[in-house]
């Protein structure tokens, strides 16, 4: 299976990416993360689109030392400047801001992932020096109300056109994601799932089961 460099990633038994999402927690945010972080997805995407990027900043200076103390990586989002003056070196984005990205930027991430929405974005995205991206929405989302998903072909399509690894993103569930796996994706992204549940370590080994 396609997976992250070793050299950038730690490793992990579990396949899922966590996306946060502060407005739908169940609990403080920073809590949240905390047991998130101490559960070890295979890492978690700080995305937070409603801040600001000096908010963003404010934020991610503190959940950055939480994911580095549990070992779990933490993948900035949106705002690279920022994460390059955090010293940050992951960082996940839209394939329009890692297009616009001077390659000097560029090479400062050891980790770049970018979410996609068609195959001919995903070949874009490996073709810019992506890592890894997410692909979706795969199945039907409450995020993405009124939005028919792409389905499953749509996935194994997009995983068939690069050699990066793809996370599915978009309605991802224990439920779903052997069906994930067999389409030929590295694993899956979860967000409201993890920013809810009573245990995030228990949701993550109903995940692990199904392996």
């Amino acid at each position: 299976m396609k997976d992250f460099s070793p050299c950038s990633m730690i490793t992990s038994m579990s396949d899922i990416i966590c996306i946060s999402n502060r407005s739908l927690c169940s609990e403080d945010f920073i809590s949240r993360m905390k047991k998130i972080a101490e559960a070890h997805p295979k890492a978690a995407v700080l995305r937070e689109k409603d801040l600001t990027e000096k908010e963003y900043a404010r934020l991610a200076e503190k959940l950055i030392p939480v994911f580095e103390s549990s070992g779990t990586p933490l993948i900035l989002h949106y705002f690279y400047e920022t994460a390059l003056s955090l010293g940050a070196g992951r960082i996940h984005l839209p394939l329009h801001i890692l297009r616009d990205m001077p390659e000097a930027a560029r090479s400062r991430f050891a980790v770049k992932g970018c979410s996609c929405h068609s195959p001919e974005e995903a070949e874009e995205a490996e073709s810019l020096g992506a890592s890894y991206i997410t692909a979706g929405h795969v199945f039907a989302t409450d995020c993405k109300k009124g939005l028919p998903p792409r389905g499953l072909d749509f996935l194994e399509e997009v995983c068939r056109r690069v050699k990066i690894p793809v996370f599915a993103i978009g309605g991802i569930s224990p439920g779903n994601i052997a069906s994930v796996r067999e389409a030929g994706a590295a694993g899956g992204c979860v967000m409201s799932g993890l920013m809810t549940c009573s245990s995030p370590s228990e949701l993550l080994a109903a995940f692990e089961k199904e392996q």
